[in-house]
């Protein structure tokens, strides 16, 4: 799996590059310092994975996320950042990303995040969903998700299936895992996510997380909604 790293600090640029081409699965193909250069970078090496810093000059992670959604769909891309910000968690899922971390994560946490986001999966790590379920306790009324349905919208209850599945994509569980869980085939797990995001009007499995957890669907009180 190709990997594209952006981060403006030399030293932890090398870090990532050392953690990540140490693994006999993971091939990192450019080091680059902006934005710009990421986006560029992808486009070059028609890359598996993006693992973008959010704050970089001349155009940070976000802005290069934005252009490799559009012009690089195949490319996953993973945020990491030292901040934890409430409003750039949210920015970060507007812009459609699959993964999110903070800088604070291990080396084990960072290799994992890629090869979930690669195989197509979805990553937020504990501050993320932090942020997320905390937003839900204060009072979850509706959905920041662009587009999204609220749950009192739904044409009709998710099933029992929908719900098992959507639980374990708010877990963070790739395709197998689900299916291992579920003991279902991987492509009816696929086939339920892809039913989910229709039905919710979600971008993309992050989206399907960040539903479940701001609406707090999956709990007595979401059931009610």
């Amino acid at each position: 799996m190709t990997v594209v790293l952006a981060d403006d600090q030399p030293l932890i640029l090398t870090a990532l590059a050392g953690i990540l081409d140490g693994q006999h699965d993971l091939q990192v193909v450019a080091q680059v310092e902006c934005g710009p250069a990421a986006v560029a970078a992808v486009r070059e090496h028609d890359a598996d994975v993006a693992v973008l810093d959010v704050v970089m000059p001349w155009g940070g992670g976000l802005e290069a996320a934005t252009e490799i959604r559009e012009h690089s769909p195949r490319t996953r891309v993973l945020l990491l950042t030292s901040f934890g910000e409430e409003d750039i968690v949210h920015a970060a899922m507007d812009v459609g990303v699959q993964g999110f971390l903070v800088k604070g994560c291990s080396a084990d946490d960072l290799v994992d995040a890629v090869r979930r986001i690669a195989a197509g999966g979805a990553v937020l790590s504990p501050e993320v969903t932090g942020y997320v379920v905390d937003g839900y306790r204060r009072g979850p009324s509706t959905v920041s998700i662009p587009g999204a349905v609220a749950p009192e919208d739904l044409d009709g209850p998710l099933t029992a299936r929908e719900r098992d599945v959507l639980a374990g994509v708010a877990r963070a569980r790739t395709n197998a895992e689900i299916a291992a869980e579920l003991v279902v085939a991987e492509s009816t797990v696929k086939t339920y996510i892809s039913r989910l995001i229709s039905k919710l009007k979600a971008r993309d499995r992050v989206g399907l997380a960040v539903w479940a957890h701001e609406t707090g669907y999956l709990s007595d009180r979401g059931q009610q909604k």
